[in-house]
This record gives C-alpha cells, structure tokens and sequence, in this order.
C-alpha cells in the first residue's frame, strides 16, 4: 500500500487535509497525518545498529533505501512484544529523511474534521512529550493524533541512518 502518488485518497492534494491513517500500538489506537506517510510495508529483516536508544531497533534495506526503525511500543514505554504477521512498518517522511514506525497493526484511512479534535491539555503535553498532539473523536472511540516530529526525534533517527549509511547492508 503506497501513498506516493495520493492514488488511494483521489489523487488531489486538496482531499487530505484532513486524512489520517490509524494504527494499533498495544490496545490504543494512534493516528498520524497521510501527508507524511509514503507506503507501509511488512516486518522484515532489520539490521541492528550500535549504540543507538532502546526503541531504534536498526535499519531495514527498503529497495536499496536505508531506512531506520522506530519500534513504537519501546518509543512509548510499553511492554515488549513478538513480532507478528500483523506487524507493520509504516515509512514516513520527514524533512528530508526517511524514518520506518514498527506498530502492531494499520487500521484505515480516514478523514478526522478538526471539529471532532480535542486538544491535549498542558499537563497531559508535558507528560508525554507532546507526542500526542490532539485525541480524534469518531464513531465512538478515540484515536491519538501523533505529532511526526516529536515521534520520530529527527537527531535519532539521523544518526542511525548516517552510521547504518556508512556501513554495508545486503538484503540477504
């Protein structure tokens, strides 16, 4: 599933304003703007990298693209699980580098109006690192809206591409 070309949303850059794609980490559901997304992908082999925190587990070859992982739940504090045949990465793009999110499952894509948007409270920003960014109210449930920037911590994720970059990765 791609979203390279916004075939899947009508192809006009003006339908996503509003687009999210949700996904499962532990029992919560999490969502983040489509705009960033460019294609989710299957768990596959990953490369670890030293000396990097606890939830960058390495980097996957994507086509001849070094791309670093972010394990969600140990992002999140979480406890740690297998991975399953559920288990998803979702490449992102943000600024000028790729980042793969490795959550439990992707749910859909669909349209949050700001209207159905609460806000985070202060309080709840400062304890979570203002990862969440706002809590979509839709059909009864509640999703997370993530902030990409925060998630992803760019100076992270950078490193672990620049040494992954600097090293040899075959996709054997």
């Amino acid at each position: 599933m791609a979203f390279e070309d916004n075939d899947a949303l009508g192809g006009d850059e003006e339908n996503i304003e509003n687009t999210y794609l949700s996904f499962h980490v532990a029992d919560e559901e999490y969502a983040v703007h489509v705009s960033h997304v460019t294609e989710i992908v299957r768990i596959q082999k990953i490369f670890p990298v030293p000396d990097l925190p606890r939830h960058i587990r390495g980097v996957i070859n994507l086509r001849g693209r070094v791309v670093p992982l972010l394990d969600v739940r140990a992002r999140f504090g979480l406890r740690e699980v297998d991975y399953s045949d559920r288990t998803v990465v979702i490449v992102l793009e943000y600024g000028d580098a790729s980042t793969g999110l490795v959550v439990d499952a992707v749910h859909e894509v669909s349209e949050i109006l700001p209207q159905d948007i609460e806000p985070v409270s202060v309080n709840a920003a400062l304890r979570s690192g203002a990862i969440v960014t706002g809590m979509g109210k839709r059909e009864g449930r509640v999703t997370f809206l993530v902030d990409v920037a925060s998630l992803v911590n760019a100076s992270t994720t950078a490193k672990a591409q620049s040494t992954a970059a600097s090293a040899t990765v075959n996709a054997h």
